[in-house]
């Protein structure tokens, strides 16, 4: 395999980054990759890097230098648990793959993964660049060969740009259907939530997520309720915040058999905010990009949170600052330098894509 060797010494500047062959005598990692690598890309090179001890934010850094285009593919490699019996490892790798999917680097731990640091590193990049993580499989060696007595958890992950991620057709349908069925259900028991039992999922309905589902009647809206922070997959999530939209928005009455009927929904499911830095109101305004950013304001106990829809009725950034202020229980005037502001994209279907 050919080295990218301008690379290689574009990152061997930074502190803590050494060039030799030593580390690599002994680790078999590169052994295993290049073969699939080798099977599905044609007329490539590679930087080889082994993490050892070294801290996230170093990992960070030499990631943000070789990031690159679409011509370049970043592959993270590491095992997930080690030697612990069967159920103990299945519990152990969920709740690592799902601190992967919410970009959770703290809530990983010590033993949760051999490749851990490398993983931190990633996530890290993943949410300074608005990535979306999806487990695509998860499973142990006793689901493939050997004792369940002493088993190593494996995973695998796929990373993508959220501002350009799109659950697939057959998933959305799901998600709608799901959501129309929660509000038939909770209309027919006079408000009642109905239990949910999953079963067999596809990867993308069963990833953490946060959501909003937004319902409107003849072209207004009737409901809009939903997460901030990943917690639970993204279907149940979807269910719960159904149901609040049509029956714990405080702004409207319960949905009605009538207004059911008509009752149209749409869901957006969000990326992971991130901070915005900035000097002054003015400032945070010029800083937003219209009909992509959706906007977390908060002070204090004041929190206010506009989709990026919003900006559809709001298009000047600085009125759209102001309307937020509004939301979040604040004056539209008021200004102080402890409040925060965070953005995050979302990939938004509804019934009318549906038809």
């Amino acid at each position: 395999m050919p080295l990218d060797r301008i690379s290689i010494e574009g990152i061997s500047g930074l502190p803590g980054v050494a060039i030799s062959d030593e580390p690599h005598a002994a680790e078999h990692c590169l052994e295993v990759q290049i073969p699939f690598l080798q099977r599905i890309l044609t007329g490539f090179s590679i930087v080889p890097f082994l993490a050892g001890a070294a801290r996230p934010a170093l990992i960070d850094e030499a990631l943000k230098m070789l990031w690159g285009g679409p011509e370049t593919l970043i592959v993270v490699s590491s095992d997930l648990s080690h030697y612990h019996d069967y159920a103990t490892a299945k519990r152990m790798d969920r709740a690592a793959s799902d601190a992967i999917e919410r970009l959770d680097a703290k809530a990983i731990a010590d033993d949760q993964a051999c490749g851990r640091l490398p993983i931190k590193g990633l996530i890290s990049r993943a949410r300074a660049l608005d990535l979306r993580a999806t487990t695509l499989d998860l499973r142990s060696s006793g689901d493939t060969a050997g004792s369940r007595d002493r088993v190593v958890g494996y995973g695998a992950y796929s990373f993508e740009y959220a501002h350009g991620a799109r659950i697939p057709e057959p998933a959305r349908a799901t998600l709608l259907t799901t959501a129309h069925r929660i509000l038939e259900y909770a209309v027919e028991r006079n408000g009642k939530m109905p239990k949910l039992r999953l079963g067999e999922l596809p990867p993308q309905l069963t990833a953490q997520r946060a959501t909003f589902v937004t319902l409107k009647l003849n072209e207004r809206l009737r409901g809009c309720i939903g997460s901030v922070s990943p917690a639970r997959p993204l279907v149940t999530d979807v269910a719960e915040n159904s149901y609040k939209s049509a029956f714990k928005d405080p702004r409207f009455p319960h949905l009605t058999s009538e207004e059911l009927r008509n009752v149209s929904l749409s869901i957006s499911v969000l990326s992971t905010p991130r901070q915005i830095d900035f000097a002054s109101e003015a400032d945070l305004a010029d800083r937003l990009t219209p009909d992509r950013d959706g906007v977390i304001l908060a002070d204090g106990d004041h929190r206010g949170l506009f989709l990026p829809q919003v900006w559809d009725n709001l298009m000047d950034p600085h009125q759209f600052v102001r309307h937020l202020k509004t939301k979040a229980g604040l004056p539209a005037d008021y200004w102080s330098n402890s409040i925060r502001a965070y953005r995050f994209t979302t990939e938004t279907f509804g019934d009318r894509e549906a038809a």
